[in-house]
């Protein structure tokens, strides 16, 4: 694959990594030389210092046979411009970094696959840390919706029960889904089933409509998340 990403910082140069520790052919964008050099150096691409808002930039850089092209820049207005330029080049992907959530929309308007402003997405991953500690990891799905792991602990209202009867007993709304197990004792995921019975210990991926909510996690035996969510964190 042909990948062209433009900045070579705190984002950029991570997925310059990324890329080419996965064979990937790419070309980099920067327009500070000291960073171009570095990159030149430390990473088996070839690097233009150069301004991406060019056309004639993106032109050099092989766009006419790019698979893919990602801005990270810090500058929404910079990303914007090179992933218009994309388009008008008829690059098959573009994708970029959004700093402004308000930006989201702009981008989303002009065919931009986008990725929302990683520091922002860590922040809320610390958060949810704390807030909720029974998640394990978690990904928002739409404005509500979350896919997120959780451990089944002792005494769970689940536990030892299969779906079958944990929905009979009303625990799976229409809104809750058990997507995987994993068990210490298997080598791969269990794919759950209606006559899949829930043990103490499982590690669970679920898709939850309503998000991870106390009321969800509780069903897996984690009333901790019921009180954090109601009176705040205590730190």
């Amino acid at each position: 694959m042909y990948v062209i990403i433009v900045g070579a910082g705190d984002i950029g140069t991570p997925l310059i990594e990324i890329a080419t520790g996965a064979g990937y052919e790419v070309v980099v964008i920067e327009t500070d030389p000291e960073k171009a050099d570095e990159v030149a150096s430390d990473y088996d691409c070839m690097v233009l210092n150069a301004d991406a808002t060019v056309k004639e930039t993106l032109v050099d850089a092989g766009s006419d046979r790019a698979d893919a092209i990602i801005t990270t820049t810090d500058q929404d207005a910079t990303n914007v411009m090179v992933s218009l330029l994309a388009q008008e080049l008829d690059v098959p992907n573009v994708v970029s970094v959004v700093h402004n959530p308000e930006h989201m929309n702009l981008f989303r308007q002009i065919g931009v696959n986008t990725m929302q402003n990683p520091q922002r997405l860590i922040a809320e991953s610390l958060f949810r840390s704390v807030d909720r500690p029974s998640i394990v990891d978690y990904m928002r799905v739409g404005d509500v919706a979350e896919v997120f792991e959780i451990t089944v602990a002792e005494e769970a209202p689940i536990a030892e029960k299969t779906l079958i009867e944990a929905d009979e007993d009303g625990l799976l709304g229409d809104e809750t889904l058990i997507v995987a197990i994993e068990r210490e004792d298997t080598d791969s995921p269990v794919t759950p089933r209606g006559q899949t019975r829930i043990e103490t210990g499982d590690l669970l991926t679920v898709y939850s409509g309503t998000g991870a909510t106390p009321d969800v996690t509780d069903i897996f035996g984690h009333y901790e998340d019921q009180e954090n969510g109601s009176n705040g964190v205590r730190l």
